[in-house]
């Protein structure tokens, strides 16, 4: 029998290495031998961890248990381990195991169920097999157009179609080339890749090896934030057991051919997801965007044709060769194809990882495999492709999930990241809290994005904080606009997005801060006060809770709330069992 705990970030951060320990506590203490234990990555149900699966000694899954915290241990060694009779009260429901069946994984196939830091587990699920075929039965030419046939198109941001990167690049000239992956996942609430890089490394280097191959590229490189040390720690381990297996280094797989994989960890500049900021980065330089063309493809690392994509686009690759292109074109849309992974983020119950085919309706995202809004709260809009995308109010929600459909709302697919956001969202704020981000993480190197953005964001914190004037929202399209189109790279141009769309869509709210001195969600701090309504019962359990005692009142009586002194924290509300407590 064996223990396979969760323990990609999400499950370590809900207490998954506490849940190791007891379990080897516990199995000590009861003197069981015949049981291992295992760790594996996130399988996507974060909001499940820690998650703890149940294998037999035929490696059949028994029982998946999950929030298993340390003082649940106990219960599952005694009843199931020891006595054979499964767990009922910690198993997983049977609404979250379907969400987790019906989706279509390609990219997280093996997610959550082998341990990435074991390549024969990889392997025995047909790891590498498709590098072996690539490598050994294909020409470049071979490879390419079968990515071609699949319809694969980048899954970074801006959708290009990854055969025609590859192409462009194999067709430069030049022996030496080089190709690299975007690690560098920089959107807040945005988690797609990382998952990967914790719970499967070995796809993205058997796709690496693949593109490599497919281009003649002599070394690989992946690019990933150093805020990702677990993910960094377990590309080093399956790096170093793919060079001992001779899956790196030289004549692989009994080939000519030689090729290495190594990782720069960058320092986190979200502009050096821009692919020639990440090249100057990589080359020991400031990362700053240049102008295009000369593309990476005939010019990037060191001026050599270099190819650029992300983690899910090469964690695709060696399903499609094994597969075949055709097999993943049959996901999705004539235009979009294939699966695609998102993050599900903000006020969602089932928050975590999703996959699933390009062209779904967005609300089925959000309200089947989502599970829905948080307290059951009507949904206003969800922020779709991160800093650089835009809200798309719930009215739209019809909306297919292709990159042509989202990018006619005025926001993108993007890398995949959701921010589900309910009715308490403010949309003026919201475009506020992406706004200051695009600003600080601007590189500073062209006006319309280093002034522009500051100047717009100026502009919105006075709104927020009740200070707004006649013409600023004329103000804000304005500037918008000319930083959308004077911008020298994608970081710049895309930055105004939150706000247009908020904007466009919620175009009320931004009147009702400004004429009306009234935030329509409650949320913005200078627009609101508290209020206790003559509900209250004189429990006091609001005044203990207030932090700056600003409420008064005796035992059994009304209280009262002092506006000079009050916060404005909000946790007087929060604490009331009476809803005694209005927010106006």
């Amino acid at each position: 029998m064996k223990i396979v705990i969760g323990q990609g970030s999400c499950g370590i951060a809900s207490g998954a290495k506490k849940t190791e320990l007891e379990f080897r506590r516990v199995l000590e203490e009861r003197n069981v031998t015949d049981v291992s234990i295992d760790k594996t990555g996130c399988i996507g149900t974060c909001y499940l961890e820690p998650i703890v699966d149940v294998y037999n000694g035929e490696g059949i899954l028994e029982a998946r248990y999950v929030n298993v915290q340390p003082e649940f241990v106990a219960d599952i060694v005694e009843e199931h381990i020891i006595g054979g009779k499964v767990k009922e009260e910690y198993r997983i429901s049977d609404e979250d195991a379907a969400i987790l069946a019906e989706q279509n994984r390609i990219v997280l196939r093996n997610c959550g169920l082998i341990n990435p830091e074991r390549i024969d587990e990889y392997i025995n699920v047909h790891g590498y097999e498709a590098a072996r075929k690539a490598l050994t039965e294909m020409t470049p030419e071979e490879v390419i157009e079968e990515i071609k046939i699949s319809g694969l198109r980048g899954r970074g941001g801006a959708g290009f179609p990854t055969w025609f990167k590859w192409n462009a690049a194999r067709q430069s000239e030049g022996t030496v080339k080089y190709i690299v992956c975007n690690a560098d996942e920089g959107d807040p609430g945005a988690f797609m890749d990382r998952s990967v890089l914790e719970g499967d490394p070995n796809s993205l280097l058997e796709g690496m090896i693949i593109g490599g191959y497919a281009m003649g590229a002599c070394e690989g490189i992946i690019y990933v934030r150093a805020e990702y040390p677990l993910a960094i720690a377990r590309l080093e381990i399956a790096l170093s057991q793919a060079r001992e297996r001779g899956f790196l280094g030289r004549n692989i797989f009994g080939t000519d051919w030689d090729f290495d994989i190594r990782i720069k960890a960058g320092a986190g500049a979200f502009v050096c997801g821009e692919e020639t900021a990440l090249i100057a980065s990589l080359e020991g330089q400031r990362g700053m965007p240049r102008l295009k063309p000369p593309f990476p493809a005939q010019k990037g690392y060191w001026q050599k044709p270099t190819n650029i994509n992300n983690v899910e686009t090469y964690a695709n690759v060696a399903w499609i060769i094994l597969n075949g292109g055709a097999a993943f074109a049959s996901y999705g849309t004539e235009k979009s194809k294939g699966t695609k992974v998102f993050a599900l983020a903000g006020k969602i119950k089932k928050g975590g990882l999703v996959e699933v085919p390009m062209g779904i309706p967005l609300k089925d995202v959000i309200f089947e495999t989502g599970g829905g809004i948080k307290k059951d709260k009507s949904c206003k809009a969800v922020q779709m492709g991160g800093p650089s995308g835009g809200c798309i109010p719930a009215e739209l929600f019809d909306t297919p999930v292709t990159y042509e459909d989202i990018n006619k709302t005025g926001a993108i697919v993007g890398s995949g990241g959701m921010i589900v956001m309910d009715e308490n969202t403010c949309m003026v704020d919201m475009a506020r809290y992406f706004l200051d981000f695009t600003r600080k993480e601007s590189c500073g190197k062209c006006n319309y994005c280093r002034i522009g953005t500051k100047r717009m964001l100026e502009i919105l914190e006075r709104i927020t904080e009740g200070n707004g004037r006649d013409g600023d929202i004329e103000l804000l399209e304005e500037l918008a606009l000319k930083v959308r189109e004077g911008a020298m790279c994608g970081l710049g141009q895309t930055a105004p997005n939150p706000v247009l769309t908020t904007l466009r869509y919620f175009r009320n709210e931004y009147e009702d801060h400004i004429y009306n001195h009234k935030c329509t969600a409650k949320s913005c701090k200078a627009l609101i006060s508290f209020e206790i309504t003559d509900k209250c019962k004189g429990c006091t359990l609001c005044a203990r809770q207030c932090p700056v005692n600003a409420i008064k009142g005796s035992v059994k009586e009304q209280h009262k709330i002092d506006a000079d002194i009050c916060i404005k924290c909000g946790k007087c509300a929060e604490s009331c069992k009476f809803s005694a407590i209005e927010v106006k």
